[in-house]
């Protein structure tokens, strides 16, 4: 397929193009005009793919498509397409994406989580559901008391694979796995493909084609990157800085903990800045709410954890703050892709004080380009002001270098040059 391919040459059902010409789609994004024609015909997948890139349609249309292909009497607890996921949110994304395009079909879809109670999640699964998408620990706790069975799973799809590995969850996915039959279609989507997900995928999928849209742990190209140096306790007034400078569009700022996110919303609100946060502590109802705030543009700014932010597909996103910056690289790259989507540009701003340093050199590594230091905001000279600690000095060609630090007693030389570019 090319980039000029439509939806309607891929030939999805009737009622599918219907309720995707409702919602004015026509032309599919890469990875769906890649990956769907490779399912309807029944292959196995792994899908390599940003956040952002349109991956859930990529495989809730065909999987639509071919359950309605070939209709069944809907079992009692007993799915015909299971859809596994790391959190709640993204679970509950992706079930709205099933909810739009299969508006015109004959088919039950259901989202299963933890969090809340789970008598209304068992008579759900008792009356009987088509399509199941599901967090792993609610599942085999069901699936345990026996509310759930895998037998008659045609379609399984395990979504943010790399993710699940991140949260501890690979135990679970290899539990859910062994349940399955051996008679199945299954896919594999990541945005990065490390070894240990390829293992995982050997097992899972049975001679699968493999559709990569975008360098794994590449950055989308309409992302603006700068980075900030700034001291610890000025991060704040920072931000503050950057929100006054930008005051269109909707912010997200990552903090590495859940108190640090409580705190950040607490300091916003005395300077005047509207925030909620989002993450594991939060109860599910705290959480919806907070990002139905956020995608209406009630609250503007959306402080968030790794964890409580993935799924997290809101239109408007202009900016994202990396206010901690993340030990793994590939983090940033998923963070920053909550912005620039669908076609949008986005702006991506990194603080990082003086003990986060080595961590912007790791992911400079993996996306494989110098991300540009803006040395010109209101906290840069207290950033840079410890004797010991390197010194940006711009060259004559206008390019930005970091002089060594000296050599300390008992320390060691810094090694920072070439850290920033032209801005």
């Amino acid at each position: 397929m090319t980039s000029d391919t439509t939806f309607a040459e891929l030939k999805l059902a009737e009622p599918i193009q219907r309720a995707l010409i409702e919602k004015n789609y026509t032309s599919p994004s890469p990875i769906q005009a890649r990956a769907i024609p490779h399912l309807l015909d029944g292959r196995d997948l792994i899908g390599c793919a940003q956040t952002g890139t349109g991956k859930t349609a990529a495989f809730a249309l065909p999987i639509l498509h071919l359950l309605s292909s070939r209709p069944k009497p809907t079992s009692p607890r007993r799915p015909r397409a299971l859809i596994l996921t790391p959190t709640r949110e993204l679970a509950s994304q992706i079930a709205q994406n099933f909810e739009a395009y299969g508006k015109y079909l004959n088919l039950t879809h259901f989202v299963l989580f933890g969090g809340v109670g789970q008598n209304p999640q068992v008579q759900k699964l008792t009356r009987g559901v088509d399509i199941l998408v599901a967090t792993p620990g609610r599942l085999l706790d069901l699936h345990s008391q026996r509310h759930i069975h895998f037998d008659q799973v045609e379609i399984f799809v395990l979504d943010e694979a790399d993710r699940m590995l991140d949260m501890g969850f690979v135990h679970d996915v290899k539990k859910v796995m062994a349940l399955l039959p051996a008679e199945r279609q299954s896919l594999l989507f990541s945005a990065t493909m490390p070894p240990a997900i390829q293992q995982l995928a050997d097992r899972l999928l049975h001679d699968p084609v493999q559709v990569e849209v975008n360098p794994v742990a590449s950055t989308a190209e309409r992302i603006q990157q700068h980075l900030c140096y700034v001291e610890r306790g000025d991060k704040r007034m920072l931000l503050v800085h950057f929100l006054e400078k930008y005051p269109d569009g909707l912010v997200l700022v990552f903090v590495k903990m859940k108190h640090g996110a409580n705190r950040l919303v607490e300091q916003l609100e005395k300077t005047g800045v509207r925030a909620e946060a989002i993450h594991g502590n939060k109860s599910q109802t705290a959480r919806e709410r907070a990002l139905e705030n956020f995608r209406s543009g009630r609250t503007r700014v959306l402080i968030a954890t790794d964890i409580a932010a993935r799924g997290i597909d809101v239109k408007g996103i202009t900016l994202v703050v990396n206010f901690d910056i993340p030990n793994e690289p590939e983090s940033y790259v998923h963070r920053i892709g909550r912005t620039a989507r669908a076609g949008a540009e986005g702006l991506a701003l990194a603080f990082c004080d003086h003990a986060e340093r080595d961590f912007i050199r790791g992911i400079e590594r993996l996306i494989q380009q110098t991300i540009p230091v803006i040395t010109d905001h209101p906290y840069a000279k207290a950033a840079n002001s410890n004797p010991g600690d390197p010194k940006p000095v711009m060259r004559q060609d206008g390019r930005l270098d970091w002089v060594p630090r000296k050599r300390t007693p008992g320390g060691r030389p810094g090694s920072n040059r070439g850290r920033g570019v032209r801005r």
